[in-house]
Order: C-alpha cells, then sequence, then structure tokens
C-alpha cells in the first residue's frame, strides 16, 4: 500500500512562473536575428531599430553601443514577457502566505536592469549627422553642373 502512495505525486498547490526557462530560452538569442515569424519577436525588432535611430543609426554605433543595445532588447523581452504573464494572473497576491508574487520582485529587478542599460546608452536623441550644405549640393547635383558646363 505504501509503495502505491509513493508511485501517486500530489498536485502543485502553487504555479511556477517560467521566468527563468524564459531567460534560458532567450539567453542564446541574438537579438538582430530574431524569428520574425512570431509578432512578439517582431514588435521587439521594431523597437530596436527605433531605438538605434534614436541613437544616431547603425552607422554611428559603436560595437559596445550596439552590444548594449542587443542587451536591453533581451531584457525589454523579458520584461514584457513577465508583464504579460502578471496579467493573466487572477490575483498578485500569494493569499496562503499574505504576500505578493515574488516574481514582481523579479520584475523590479528587470525594470531597474533595463533604465541601467537605457541610462548607459543615453536618454538623448542623438540626430544623425548632416553634411554641410556645400557639400550636399556637390554631391546631389556636382555632375550635373558639369554636364552643363559641357554643353
Amino acid at each position: 500500500m505504501t509503495a502505491h502512495r509513493a508511485s501517486k505525486k500530489a498536485k502543485r498547490g502553487y504555479q511556477k512562473h517560467g521566468m527563468y526557462a524564459l531567460k534560458r530560452a532567450i539567453c542564446g538569442l541574438d537579438a538582430g536575428k530574431l524569428d520574425r515569424r512570431y509578432k512578439v519577436f517582431r514588435a521587439l525588432s521594431e523597437w530596436r531599430s527605433e531605438l538605434i535611430q534614436d541613437l544616431g543609426g547603425e552607422e554611428n554605433l559603436s560595437t559596445q553601443q550596439t552590444a548594449v543595445v542587443d542587451l536591453a532588447a533581451r531584457s525589454k523581452l523579458l520584461l514584457d514577457s513577465v508583464d504579460a504573464w502578471l496579467l493573466q494572473q487572477p490575483s498578485l497576491i500569494n493569499t496562503r502566505k499574505k504576500s505578493v508574487l515574488p516574481v514582481l520582485r523579479e520584475r523590479q529587478q528587470l525594470v531597474d536592469s533595463l533604465s541601467r542599460i537605457l541610462g548607459q546608452l543615453g536618454l538623448e536623441r542623438k540626430p544623425k549627422p548632416v553634411p554641410a550644405l556645400a557639400q550636399y549640393l556637390e554631391e546631389k547635383y556636382g555632375d550635373n553642373e558639369r554636364r552643363s558646363e559641357k554643353k
């Protein structure tokens, strides 16, 4: 009789939040190579490209800044996933322990991490470098002026 009871597992009385499983799944991902078939990854890719444009464009980013942008994209993906999970929960309070769910503390750590990463990149927009007017006109219409001089 005891062998029969030992083989039966009791149902778990709590939910796993799955944040660490999500972190393991995303850990090896490159934010620039995310699968664009999924809506979440398309939105993340769009956010990443907007962030790069706010920093002055891909050509103005150093390798270090690109790595920090990738970290920010991963952190945002984790944060958005945790937020989506939290919004699906019936309650954010563990009534048995009379406390909030531990995932809320972990969410706050993700928020702090993302804000530090974005602070490293800078909060102000950086415009793309614009050539001087004479240089722009030379590049744009320089060949046309030479052709008209030959006629």
